[in-house]
Protein backbone atom coordinates (compact mmCIF):
# COMPACT_ATOMS: atom_id res chain seq x y z
CA UNK A 1 0.00 0.00 0.00
CA UNK A 2 1.26 3.40 -0.94
CA UNK A 3 1.34 6.27 1.23
CA UNK A 4 -1.51 8.43 -0.52
CA UNK A 5 -3.91 4.84 -0.30
CA UNK A 6 -2.82 4.55 3.80
CA UNK A 7 -3.48 8.46 4.07
CA UNK A 8 -6.68 8.00 2.48
CA UNK A 9 -7.72 5.04 4.03
CA UNK A 10 -7.47 7.43 7.41
CA UNK A 11 -9.10 9.95 6.26
CA UNK A 12 -12.74 10.85 7.34
CA UNK A 13 -13.13 13.98 5.66
CA UNK A 14 -16.27 14.94 2.85
CA UNK A 15 -14.02 17.31 1.51
CA UNK A 16 -12.15 16.89 -1.38
CA UNK A 17 -10.08 20.11 -0.67
CA UNK A 18 -9.05 19.20 2.25
CA UNK A 19 -8.08 15.72 1.85
CA UNK A 20 -6.23 16.80 -1.07
CA UNK A 21 -4.23 19.73 1.33
CA UNK A 22 -3.05 17.35 3.69
CA UNK A 23 -1.54 14.93 1.06
CA UNK A 24 -0.04 17.48 -0.77
CA UNK A 25 1.57 18.84 2.77
CA UNK A 26 3.35 15.14 2.93
CA UNK A 27 7.09 15.94 2.45
CA UNK A 28 7.34 13.68 -1.20
CA UNK A 29 4.70 15.38 -2.94
CA UNK A 30 6.06 17.56 -5.51
CA UNK A 31 4.62 20.63 -6.45
CA UNK A 32 3.91 19.47 -9.92
CA UNK A 33 3.72 16.23 -11.72
CA UNK A 34 1.86 13.24 -12.50
CA UNK A 35 2.07 12.37 -8.58
CA UNK A 36 -1.54 14.80 -9.41
CA UNK A 37 -2.86 12.21 -11.94
CA UNK A 38 -3.71 9.77 -8.58
CA UNK A 39 -3.60 12.11 -5.87
CA UNK A 40 -6.62 14.58 -7.02
CA UNK A 41 -8.75 11.49 -8.02
CA UNK A 42 -7.54 9.30 -4.80
CA UNK A 43 -8.71 12.35 -2.39
CA UNK A 44 -12.09 12.94 -4.56
CA UNK A 45 -13.19 9.20 -4.01
CA UNK A 46 -12.22 9.05 -0.51
CA UNK A 47 -14.48 11.90 -0.13
CA UNK A 48 -17.07 10.18 -2.54
CA UNK A 49 -16.75 6.99 -0.38
CA UNK A 50 -16.85 8.84 3.29
CA UNK A 51 -20.55 10.85 2.04
CA UNK A 52 -21.70 7.30 1.50
CA UNK A 53 -21.23 6.08 -2.03
CA UNK A 54 -21.20 2.69 -2.33
CA UNK A 55 -17.68 1.06 -3.41
CA UNK A 56 -14.50 -0.54 -2.11
CA UNK A 57 -12.13 2.39 -1.28
CA UNK A 58 -9.11 0.46 -1.07
CA UNK A 59 -9.76 -1.43 -4.51
CA UNK A 60 -10.80 1.96 -6.23
CA UNK A 61 -7.74 3.46 -5.00
CA UNK A 62 -5.73 0.70 -6.30
CA UNK A 63 -7.52 0.47 -9.66
CA UNK A 64 -6.92 4.84 -9.82
CA UNK A 65 -3.65 4.47 -9.47
CA UNK A 66 -2.83 1.69 -11.74
CA UNK A 67 -4.62 3.96 -14.72
CA UNK A 68 -2.90 6.94 -13.61
CA UNK A 69 0.92 5.43 -13.79
CA UNK A 70 -0.42 5.43 -17.67
CA UNK A 71 -0.54 8.85 -18.01
CA UNK A 72 2.90 11.11 -18.61
CA UNK A 73 3.41 14.57 -17.13
CA UNK A 74 2.92 17.76 -18.73
CA UNK A 75 0.14 16.39 -20.57
CA UNK A 76 -1.54 19.87 -19.88
CA UNK A 77 0.50 21.50 -21.62
CA UNK A 78 1.62 18.92 -24.22
CA UNK A 79 -2.11 17.41 -24.88
CA UNK A 80 -4.43 20.03 -23.79
CA UNK A 81 -5.74 17.59 -21.14
CA UNK A 82 -4.87 18.06 -17.63
CA UNK A 83 -4.03 15.00 -15.89
CA UNK A 84 -5.88 16.50 -12.45
CA UNK A 85 -9.14 16.45 -14.69
CA UNK A 86 -8.11 12.88 -16.18
CA UNK A 87 -7.63 11.75 -12.72
CA UNK A 88 -11.26 12.77 -11.41
CA UNK A 89 -12.59 11.75 -14.63
CA UNK A 90 -11.16 7.79 -14.06
CA UNK A 91 -12.16 8.10 -10.34
CA UNK A 92 -15.89 8.18 -11.01
CA UNK A 93 -14.96 5.33 -14.47
CA UNK A 94 -13.52 2.94 -11.85
CA UNK A 95 -16.86 3.57 -9.22
CA UNK A 96 -18.91 3.06 -12.27
CA UNK A 97 -16.85 0.26 -14.01
CA UNK A 98 -16.81 2.51 -17.23
CA UNK A 99 -14.69 1.16 -20.30
CA UNK A 100 -14.67 2.45 -23.91
CA UNK A 101 -16.73 0.24 -24.92
CA UNK A 102 -19.69 1.21 -22.44
CA UNK A 103 -22.62 2.63 -23.26
CA UNK A 104 -24.56 4.19 -20.74
CA UNK A 105 -25.27 7.47 -18.75
CA UNK A 106 -21.84 6.92 -16.72
CA UNK A 107 -19.69 6.63 -19.63
CA UNK A 108 -21.30 9.69 -20.63
CA UNK A 109 -21.03 11.46 -17.35
CA UNK A 110 -17.12 11.03 -17.08
CA UNK A 111 -17.16 12.71 -20.02
CA UNK A 112 -18.84 15.46 -19.36
CA UNK A 113 -17.25 15.76 -15.98
CA UNK A 114 -13.78 16.03 -17.28
CA UNK A 115 -15.12 18.39 -19.56
CA UNK A 116 -16.52 20.76 -17.18
CA UNK A 117 -12.27 20.74 -15.48
CA UNK A 118 -11.01 21.44 -18.42
CA UNK A 119 -13.65 24.42 -19.27
CA UNK A 120 -13.01 25.99 -16.18
CA UNK A 121 -9.28 25.41 -16.30
CA UNK A 122 -8.90 26.81 -19.69
CA UNK A 123 -10.39 30.55 -18.62
CA UNK A 124 -7.69 30.29 -15.79
CA UNK A 125 -5.14 29.51 -18.12
CA UNK A 126 -1.50 28.65 -17.28
CA UNK A 127 1.37 28.41 -17.14
CA UNK A 128 1.35 24.98 -15.48
CA UNK A 129 -0.02 24.59 -11.99
CA UNK A 130 -0.47 21.33 -10.25
CA UNK A 131 -1.96 22.48 -7.20
CA UNK A 132 -4.30 25.48 -9.00
CA UNK A 133 -5.47 23.22 -11.33
CA UNK A 134 -6.68 20.29 -8.71
CA UNK A 135 -8.05 22.77 -6.78
CA UNK A 136 -10.31 23.87 -9.92
CA UNK A 137 -10.85 19.96 -10.69
CA UNK A 138 -11.69 18.98 -7.37
CA UNK A 139 -14.30 22.23 -7.18
CA UNK A 140 -15.87 21.45 -10.35
CA UNK A 141 -16.21 17.78 -9.03
CA UNK A 142 -17.97 18.69 -5.63
CA UNK A 143 -20.79 20.64 -7.62
CA UNK A 144 -21.06 18.28 -10.65
CA UNK A 145 -21.70 15.15 -8.38
CA UNK A 146 -24.00 17.24 -6.35
CA UNK A 147 -26.17 17.49 -9.30
CA UNK A 148 -25.82 14.32 -10.82
CA UNK A 149 -25.83 12.03 -8.39
CA UNK A 150 -27.22 14.02 -5.10
CA UNK A 151 -24.17 13.33 -3.54
CA UNK A 152 -23.22 16.14 -0.83
CA UNK A 153 -19.71 16.93 -0.40
CA UNK A 154 -17.95 19.75 1.91
CA UNK A 155 -16.52 22.74 -0.33
CA UNK A 156 -14.01 24.84 1.70
CA UNK A 157 -12.97 28.11 0.49
CA UNK A 158 -9.76 27.34 -1.58
CA UNK A 159 -6.71 29.17 -0.51
CA UNK A 160 -3.53 27.89 -1.79
CA UNK A 161 -0.42 27.95 0.54
CA UNK A 162 1.85 26.25 -2.37
CA UNK A 163 3.04 29.89 -4.40
CA UNK A 164 5.73 30.10 -2.92
CA UNK A 165 7.30 26.90 -3.86
CA UNK A 166 5.89 27.55 -7.61
CA UNK A 167 8.32 30.01 -9.91
CA UNK A 168 5.21 30.34 -12.73
CA UNK A 169 2.51 31.05 -10.00
CA UNK A 170 -0.24 33.32 -11.54
CA UNK A 171 -0.51 35.49 -8.28
CA UNK A 172 -3.30 38.00 -8.44
CA UNK A 173 -4.63 35.78 -12.13
CA UNK A 174 -5.06 32.65 -9.97
CA UNK A 175 -8.51 32.38 -8.02
CA UNK A 176 -6.97 31.01 -5.21
CA UNK A 177 -3.67 33.36 -4.42
CA UNK A 178 -3.62 35.21 -1.12
CA UNK A 179 -0.74 37.02 0.21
Amino acid sequence: MNNIESLCLSESSVDPYQIACRLMAEREIPMHGPIHHYLDGAAFLTALHNAGMDFDLPSALDELERRAEKMPGATCGMWGVCGSAASLGAALAVIHGTGPLSDNDFYKDNLRLTSQILAREAEIGGPRCCKRNAFTALLVGIDFVRDTYGVKLEKSPVVCGFHGNNAQCLEGRCPYFRE
